[in-house]
């Protein structure tokens, strides 16, 4: 039985009365890959009676008033993905899709849909109180830079008007806000609870061992100040080390409590084990293909201790893995099986990066994460626990159930931590079992310099990972591919840099069919880098490529070959003096002259 989305709903679970609704962005699918799944699911674990307005229509009233008014509050989220991201391309335009809609259909979310939701919310129920969350309010619950506004943003909390922000994983702390309110205690006074952010004008109620970061009005008077700022928030998003934070907005506090605490494995063993229907509600006749991927996968971690700059889940899952056991993933393999559209195939079994399953170290159990250095840049830290063997096991024994054929690893392989391992037993059980062909990795770059401001692993451990991987492909018998993901204008990528790519992908024969062009998403390292123009690490100077023709020609120069981006390609290879690559010389990476022929001659299969 799904979550009430109507009053039809509420009569068929003899209901009257809601004590919270919680307003989704996204169509509504009932699968534990979807964060409104899970808190509306571990809501009603805890008794509480929660209904789900998916995307409700904001020029019409009545859409917000379906499930009537809740006892106690509103929960509002814009969904899975940044409204930002999940509306406009890295070079600023409309998608065409939403696949987190019916039918992939554009056009039911609205722009900076939780603050849209709130305002619409406090008008027509102003007594309620409002509590936000999901990615969209976890990453922008400071001032944050806005890349389609082009703009420093005030914290999502004071320009939604809601009343508390429960950011990163909240399927724990989610209870503890319920419970509160529930209890009689007015969102004001809610100051207390971990993984929070709230507002205060009373200077009184500040934590005593706040750490003051730079007030907005000072944020936007010099960009440094927001580098010193953003450095200060990075190392203070462990829940054991981090102190709470506060930024001021002409006399009102935005204040940010520590992370919560990571969930003990019991407890996320219960959160996947809930009676999710997993599916999209019946009222979607064609489907939401954001599902179609995931519907079949498992996930089995949190966390990454990867620490990549153009990642935001160190400020949103944070640093610290946490697993489920064995006997969790079995349990939900099973119910895979079951399912009668299962065709024998789990497309995914990981995480946020798969071959993580243990802490990065046991001072983590206790002491949490590092704040001045990182588990796997610029080198392996000695005290990093490397071993896939409960992952290996955990992978085995699904392969064992009966109606399994094939057990795929599509989420991210770290190929860093992988070659770290002293055993081959891993990597040639994935390269025998788990790869449909092509195994995707993420080396994202050649320059040693740009990886640097990446916080990625050197470019000569990828190419002995490529050429270790070939290798044992050979002596499994296997003709399997990598397909690597590489990234252009990078905040300190020159054109140079991407010349450099552009000729590893000539060498190696590399089939380039997608370009990952850097999107400057809110609370990571990499939009700070593009917003200030100094790293926030060491607050020196970085090389940005703004411009939309910057970027457009580092992107040009990954696909080289295609007719339409030869001119692009020539005009950066010109702007950098590269004359040796333009000619009918065996290592040009394209013509003195325009091709006649405008068809792409492109092999289509990728090849070392």
């Amino acid at each position: 039985m799904f979550i009430p989305v109507n009053k039809q709903d509420m009569i068929e679970r003899g209901w009257e009365e809601l004590d919270f609704i919680y307003i989704l962005g996204d169509a509504y699918v009932d699968h534990p890959s979807f964060g409104a799944a899970i808190i509306t699911r571990v809501l009603e674990a805890f008794g509480y009676r929660i209904g789900i307005i998916p995307h409700p229509d904001i020029k019409n009233d009545d859409s917000f008033k379906v499930l009537g008014t809740p006892k106690i509050g509103f929960m509002i989220s814009a969904g899975n993905i940044d409204t930002m991201v999940n509306m406009y391309t890295s070079n600023k335009r409309l998608r065409s899709k939403d696949l987190y809609q019916e039918g992939g259909k554009f056009g039911r979310r609205p722009k900076d849909a939780t603050i849209t939701y709130c305002k619409i919310v406090k008008r027509l129920f102003p007594n309620k109180p409002i509590v936000i969350g999901g990615i969209e309010a976890s990453l922008r619950r400071l001032a944050h830079y806005d890349y389609i506004k082009d703009d420093l943003r005030k914290s999502i909390l004071l320009e939604s008007g809601a009343d508390i922000i429960s950011y990163g994983m909240g399927d724990k702390g989610i209870v503890e806000i319920a419970d509160a309110l529930a209890s009689g205690i007015e969102a004001k006074d809610l100051i207390y609870l971990p993984g929070t952010t709230w507002k205060t004008t009373d200077k009184d109620l500040l934590p005593s061992d706040a750490i003051f970061l730079p007030t907005y009005k000072e944020l936007r008077s010099d960009k440094l100040n927001y580098a010193k700022s953003f450095n200060i928030q990075y190392k203070n998003t462990d829940p054991f080390s981090g102190k709470p934070l506060v930024e001021e907005y002409d006399g009102v506090y935005v204040v940010q409590n520590p992370a919560n605490p990571p969930l003990e494995q019991s407890y996320l063993d219960w959160v996947y084990a809930l009676p999710y229907e997993r599916r999209a509600h019946p009222m979607y006749k064609e489907g939401v293909p954001a599902l179609q991927e995931v519907k079949f996968s498992i996930s089995i971690n949190r966390g990454c201790f990867g620490g990549c700059s153009f990642c935001a889940l160190t400020n949103h899952q944070g640093r610290i893995i946490q697993s489920r056991s064995k006997e969790s993933v079995l349990d939900e393999a099973h119910k895979l099986v079951k399912d009668p559209d299962f065709k024998g195939y789990i497309h995914d079994v990981g995480g946020p990066t798969a071959n993580f399953y243990h802490k990065a170290c046991s001072k983590q159990e206790t002491k949490g994460a590092c704040t001045e250095k990182q588990c796997l840049f610029p080198n392996r830290c000695p005290n990093l626990f490397v071993s896939h063997d409960d992952y290996l096991d955990i992978l085995r024994s699904l392969r064992s159930i009966d109606g399994v054929k094939k057990v795929f690893i599509r989420s991210g392989i770290r190929y860093d931590y992988l070659m770290y391992d002293k055993k081959d037993e891993f990597f040639k059980e994935l390269i025998t079992h788990h790869v449909s062909g092509q195994l995707k990795v993420a080396p994202e770059h050649v320059s040693d310099r740009v990886l640097s401001y990446m916080q990625k692993p050197s470019s000569a451990l990828y190419r002995k990972f490529v050429e270790k991987y070939y290798k044992l492909n050979k002596e499994l018998k296997k003709d399997q591919y990598l397909v690597p993901y590489l990234m252009s204008s990078h905040p300190g990528s020159k054109l140079e840099d991407a010349i450099m790519l552009a000729e590893y992908i000539r060498d190696e024969k590399i089939y380039i069919e997608q370009v990952q062009d850097f999107y400057p998403t809110p609370s990571t390292i990499s939009t700070c880098m593009y917003y200030t123009g100094v790293d926030p690490r060491t607050m020196m100077p970085v090389f940005v490529a703004r411009s939309q023709k910057d970027k457009a020609m580092q992107r040009a120069l990954l696909q080289y070959k295609d007719p339409k981006n030869y001119d692009l390609v020539k005009e950066a290879l010109i702007k950098c003096k590269r004359f040796d690559l333009i000619g009918n010389g065996k290592g040009c990476l394209i013509r003195e002259n325009k091709p006649v022929n405008k068809k792409n001659n492109l092999s289509k299969s990728p090849k070392r």
